[in-house]
């Protein structure tokens, strides 16, 4: 049963039968691990229900976001053994108040430079989470824009690793997770999300939009789905 499964009427279900027929969703075989936004203001300083979290980092997941770094951690682990490029992105941390694709003011009012402690928090925020944090060996993107291809290098470091494969992790699904997805496949990458590797604040829109990429986009596998390819079928890009 997918997780999606419970949010659609009978006609949907038949709609969708129709739609997605016979297709086959293939992975290819050099893939990169790609870890969307895990930092702190999108998870929190640490494990608490999401209306607590959001006191801090009003962006925070909570308690939803925190339950799954262990996983996270898994799926990196295992890529880091095997040879497979993991990639992150974050916020770039802008000094100005209005930064970000959030702010749709076309007056000047974002145009102020930000406090010390307003900047000081800004720059945690964005900071990847400890127990996942990169090594040196890992690609980190600082990004403008909620896709992590736009405005960075990530198609030039894809193409000279030679991937075909993405494999998306990391939040929000319905957001940034998303936008990566799209612009992936958009870029002729085979897409894989990971369902139980991706969370968002709201839980209809993170099922909503796996229902979504996986029609149109990619394929939506578990966690061990994830890691039974990467042993089985994944060729390393990076050597070991």
């Amino acid at each position: 049963m997918a997780i999606w499964d419970d949010l659609l009427s009978e006609q949907d279900r038949q709609v969708f039968e129709a739609y997605m027929g016979n297709a086959t969703r293939d992975l290819g075989k050099r893939p990169a691990i790609v870890v969307v936004d895990v930092n702190y203001a999108f998870v929190g300083l640490k494990p608490e229900p999401i209306l607590e979290s959001i006191k801090t980092f009003r962006t925070s997941c909570g308690d939803v976001g925190w339950a799954v770094i262990p996983r996270l951690q898994a799926l990196i682990a295992l890529g880091r053994e095997l040879g497979i490029p993991i990639v992150y992105s974050t916020t770039v941390t802008d000094q100005m108040r209005g930064a970000g694709w959030a702010n749709r003011s076309r007056d000047n009012s974002g145009n102020e430079v930000l406090s010390h402690n307003e900047l000081e928090k800004r720059t945690l925020g964005n900071t990847i989470v400890k127990e996942i944090e990169p090594q040196p060996r890992d690609i980190v993107l600082e990004k403008r824009a909620p896709s992590a291809f736009y405005g960075t290098s990530l198609l030039s470091y894809l193409n000279e690793l030679d991937i075909d494969t993405l494999l998306v992790t990391g939040t929000t699904t319905s957001g940034c997770v998303r936008a990566t997805a799209v612009d992936g496949a958009s870029n002729r990458f085979y897409v894989g999300i990971i369902e139980d590797c991706t969370f968002d604040r709201v839980e209809i829109s993170h099922k909503v939009s796996l229902l979504d990429m996986n029609a149109k986009y990619g394929t939506v596998i578990s966690l061990g789905e994830a890691m039974e390819y990467l042993r089985a079928e994944a060729n390393p890009a990076l050597n070991t």
